[in-house]
């Protein structure tokens, strides 16, 4: 039997399919003012609505009970999936690899050295979660959320709530929006199993500290991600992940 060839990160950004559309504010007119205000304020008008984008990134990543630093390269093709690869190091040895969930298929691969296996998962609970994960990453594509099929909800005076179908599975993502349409939070309910047993549903987000302006596009460049967000259990337990993205592209 023919092994397939794994999809790269370079072929999956070469695939995104080139904009048709640029952004225009009076396509948002029927949307909540809330939502209106986040999207007019994350894309400059005239910008090509990407379908794509590819940015680089650095922070920690937390291992067990240990913060580690990591640098790290992704892509997200939204009608596709997504591919991060970086590079972490635990006690003075380097461990690369990459998480990944491509037409369907989710898979995560990690080896110190780039030889000796240290963590290997697949199989359709990491696929359903690994679309989770695309379906919050919706931050660093704000185009995606012009989409007239999403419906949007206010919540209250600072959260809009956008129910929306990617890679064939619902979503309803919460963002917390401030005076000025900037991100402050995200959140929604992702498969997941961060206490090591079975896959369940489970609040998961992000807290934005910063916010810049790439190619048109103005997304979160320094947060906080975890699971049990929004309850005292993220603080303690949830947050794994602290990143800043240091450059993005979009096509």
């Amino acid at each position: 039997m023919t092994k397939t060839k794994q999809v790269s990160i370079e072929t999956l950004w070469q695939s995104a399919p080139p904009s048709e559309h640029s952004f225009n504010p009076q396509s948002l007119i029927d949307l909540p003012h809330l939502a209106r205000r986040y999207l007019e304020q994350a894309i400059v008008p005239g910008t090509p609505l990407a379908s794509a984008v590819r940015f680089w990134m650095h922070g920690e990543i937390k291992l067990g009970e240990k913060w580690h630093p990591f640098k790290g390269e992704e892509v997200i093709c939204w009608n596709r999936g997504m591919i991060w690869r970086a590079t972490t190091w635990m006690n003075g040895l380097p461990i690369w690899g990459a998480d990944r969930i491509v037409d369907g298929v989710g898979e995560m691969k990690w080896k110190i050295l780039g030889l000796f296996p240290v963590m290997q998962a697949s199989g359709v609970d990491l696929t359903r979660s690994g679309v989770g994960r695309v379906q919050i990453e919706s931050m660093w594509l704000p185009s995606v959320l012009c989409n007239p099929d999403i419906s949007w909800m206010e919540l209250n005076s600072s959260q809009v709530q956008a129910t929306f179908t990617a890679l064939g599975q619902p979503a309803k993502l919460t963002l917390t929006v401030n005076d000025r349409g900037m991100l402050e939070q995200v959140k929604l309910d992702r498969w997941g199993n961060p206490e090591g047993e079975a896959f369940h549903y489970v609040d998961f987000g992000g807290i934005v500290e910063e916010n810049h302006t790439f190619d048109g596009y103005t997304i979160p460049t320094h947060l906080r991600v975890g699971w049990y967000f929004g309850s005292e259990r993220f603080e303690s337990e949830g947050e794994f992940f602290r990143c800043t993205i240091d450059k993005a592209i979009y096509q």
